[in-house]
């Protein structure tokens, strides 16, 4: 029997539509964006929509990579699974120019939270500004030009960082998405032999051949 959409994106199908009890354990998250971030993602829109592209919640791992991944392992869990509010990225390259985070909980004393921080410098030693915008249901557009303005002041002139070495950069898991780090074959007849493995090894088998 067939199964499709009804004329409101329902599923419908009689018995061949699955019970709850059959389906996988999991559910749209809605709504994708909270009303203040939709409000930003409107105003933002307004305002750069002509030259930038404005993508919602971004993945740190799809934006930054980590140099010598051997040495510095441990930084890996500072931005896996994290993401920026809003990337802002030219709409022909879409090579990144901004980030936008909203500030959801300022501090009265000035205080600034060890994840901001960390998201601060990932930013500024990347040469890329990030804006902070104060958490609201609606944006002034001047206001949020000026802090544009005074995120481009910040980083001055701090150029983006790039790949330099073949072995500055590698890539990702493709079993679990976690980064892989340089391994060398211990035994067998391709002893020596480089390799990249995932860093959850043993428990993910993810393996990467270097030619």
């Amino acid at each position: 029997m067939f199964v499709g959409l009804d004329l409101n994106g329902h599923y419908g199908g009689g018995f061949m539509a699955q019970t709850d009890m059959q389906r996988l354990p999991y559910r749209l998250r809605e709504p994708f964006l909270a009303s203040t971030e939709l409000a930003l993602f409107r105003t933002l829109t307004d305002l750069m929509g002509k030259r930038y592209s404005v993508c919602p919640k971004v993945s740190l791992n799809d934006v930054f990579y980590i140099v010598r991944p051997n040495e510095n392992v441990h930084f890996f869990n500072k931005f896996f699974r994290k993401h920026v509010d809003f990337l802002l990225c030219d709409r022909q390259t879409l090579v990144p120019a901004f980030g936008v985070e909203i500030v959801r909980h300022p501090s009265s004393k000035g205080e600034v939270r060890e994840s901001d921080k960390f998201l601060e410098d990932l930013f500024t030693d990347a040469g890329l500004p990030l804006v902070h915008i104060p958490s609201n249901e609606t944006y002034d557009p001047s206001e949020v030009i000026t802090l544009f303005q005074l995120a481009v002041t910040k980083i001055g002139g701090t150029g983006a960082l790039r790949v330099e070495r073949p072995t500055d950069f590698v890539p990702n898991c493709p079993v679990c998405g976690k980064m892989m780090v340089l391994r060398f074959e211990r035994n067998g007849s391709g002893i020596g032999k480089k390799y990249y493995g995932c860093m959850d090894s043993p428990r993910c088998a993810g393996v990467v051949p270097i030619d």
